[in-house]
């Protein structure tokens, strides 16, 4: 079998009990990463320290894997055009940030008889974040309830830029046309005026 050493470097080819002694002569573990090699390759090190490193790395890819989360917005059916602006910038952050958004249309006693009012609301939604989400889930019923989940377009994790302090959001800048040709004709030289003293 092929030996690696504790400081990664190679070993050679050993027999097993050539490759025991040596874990033991440096109180190490011989430990087998890749069975299926020709030869097979055996690893000495510290096999508490290894798993210990595991679970470390497992853990901070669990850790980053909640980083997106489901944030939920509630409407209502009487909202008005104003509160949905604000409603749906307020998800234009969250979908900016990497999170999911939820929005839940909630209708109360009898407004549950016109679901349409509460679709159109939420179709409305869908057109006002067409340029920072997609519809990872159309809208559905939920109890006395309707659901709609968008889902950021790119999974960009940064925090939007805010513009409050009293600046002023940056303009694109408007692609420069070329100067034009020189045309044959000669340039007329500007007209000198007669300084009055």
């Amino acid at each position: 079998m092929r030996v690696i050493g504790s400081e990664s470097n190679q070993l050679g080819i050993m027999l097993l009990e050539q490759a025991r002694m040596k874990a033991a002569e440096l109180e190490l573990d011989l430990v087998e990463v890749a069975p299926n090699a020709t030869p097979p390759v055996c690893k000495i090190m510290d096999y508490g320290k290894y798993l210990y490193q595991e679970q470390k790395r497992e853990h901070q890819a669990h850790k980053h894997a909640h980083a997106s989360e489901m944030k939920e917005v509630k409407l209502k059916t009487r909202i008005g055009k104003h509160d949905l602006g604000i409603k749906v910038m307020h998800a234009k952050e969250f979908l900016g940030m990497g999170h999911r958004v939820k929005f839940t249309m909630v209708f109360k006693g009898r407004e549950i008889t016109h679901i349409e009012i509460g679709e159109q609301i939420l179709k409305e939604v869908v057109v006002l974040l067409a340029d920072t989400g997609k519809v990872e889930r159309p809208p559905y019923r939920e109890g006395r309830a309707m659901g709609l989940i968008i889902a950021p377009k790119n999974s960009v994790t940064d925090k939007p830029k805010s513009h409050s302090g009293g600046e002023k959001p940056k303009q694109a800048e408007k692609p420069k046309t070329p100067a034009p040709a020189p045309t044959s004709a000669p340039a007329e030289k500007p007209k000198e005026t007669a300084a009055k003293t």
